[in-house]
């Protein structure tokens, strides 16, 4: 492709996407935040799918590290296919859904309202059937996205949770690193990962690695590679890599490890540098590395948006990635945009 394509133009969107999110839906932010702690509920649900399930997982990590909450995700087809009622009232139900479109996400999130739970839809469509659907909405603000591959509205699904999450708590310092996450991002997108770039371009298998809020990038990541670059990518803890996967893993096997600078990081590393022992060719977004080829990183300020910094790193890299292996990274085979699961 002579011109750059929608996808990466997408990308180049992200930091001022993230800067107006902050702006335009702070206040929808804080009024979520508020009745959730007014609530004080003993549990928070997840609804979603694709790329906005990566971000549910984000918000898991988050919300358990930071609030002491337990997180679970939940089946959209609980109330779509087999009309279970669960008992939700008292607790928080986070639906997360770019289009707000899916019959399936929908049905869910009017369950869980009509169950009594306190039910916050994150969506780039306020005016969406699942914004009718919910009890608050936080317009994630991504602006228009062209190009069949979420960047932008992934991006900033995470971050509308990530501060969801911050104003709940009242956690000044990760407030703080999320109002300067624009600046963070906008380098994050110009960071060179072409030896990676060079690796991936005839690569038919890719492991992707993270632990913590780092897995929901390695998630996400190994679903993009999929999607954009038809590479068969199977994304794993790094503290469940070894336990069985690893028999995969031969002479040059590439693998990806989202390493953030928190807490996993170290045996992030360790696993990393172990496969690299084993033959495998091994990428990680740390400096720490013995063995494995350390990838240049943005770090922010706060371990808890580092993993959003590595991904739109990532997204640039494997825009690369497909136009190198000659697919139109915007229109992936057999994929349209909103996709109605019932």
């Amino acid at each position: 492709m002579s011109t750059a394509s929608q996808m990466l133009k997408e990308i180049r969107e992200i930091p001022e996407a993230v800067a107006r999110l902050l702006d335009r839906s702070g206040a929808a932010i804080a009024t979520a935040a508020a009745e959730a702690r007014a609530l004080s509920p003993a549990f928070v649900a997840t609804v979603a799918r694709g790329s906005s399930d990566h971000a549910a997982t984000y918000l898991k990590y988050a919300c358990e590290l930071t609030l002491g909450l337990p997180v679970a995700s939940i089946g959209p087809s609980v109330a779509s296919i087999y009309h279970a009622p669960l008992r939700l009232a008292g607790g928080v139900c986070v639906v997360i859904s770019q289009s707000g479109k899916s019959p399936d996400i929908v049905e869910m999130a009017r369950a869980a309202t009509a169950d009594g739970a306190l039910t916050v839809a994150l969506t780039n469509d306020p005016a969406s059937p699942l914004a009718g659907a919910a009890g608050r909405v936080i317009d994630i603000a991504a602006g228009p996205e062209l190009s069949v591959a979420a960047t932008k509205t992934f991006v900033t699904s995470a971050v509308a949770a990530l501060a969801l999450v911050a104003e709940w708590a009242g956690d000044a310092p990760l407030l703080a690193g999320i109002h300067a996450l624009p600046g963070a991002l906008g380098r994050a997108a110009r960071a060179d990962w072409g030896a990676l770039t060079d690796r991936l371009a005839a690569a038919e298998s890719v492991f992707t690695l993270g632990r913590g809020p780092g897995f929901a990038m390695s998630g996400e990541a190994a679903l993009k590679l999929k999607e954009t670059c038809r590479i068969h990518a199977e994304t794993y803890s790094s503290a469940e890599v070894l336990h069985g996967p690893v028999s995969i893993v031969g002479q040059g096997f590439p693998v990806l490890a989202f390493a953030a600078a928190d807490a996993a990081e170290e045996s992030v590393v360790a696993v990393a540098d172990a496969l690299a022992g084993k033959g495998a060719e091994v990428f990680a977004t740390s400096d720490r590395v013995r063995r494995a080829r350390p990838l240049p990183v943005v770090r922010t300020d706060h371990p808890l948006t580092d993993p959003l910094a590595l991904i739109v790193s990532f997204y640039a890299m494997v825009e690369a990635v497909a136009r190198a292996r000659g697919i139109d990274p915007d229109r992936p085979r057999h994929l349209s945009k909103v996709t109605e699961t019932l």
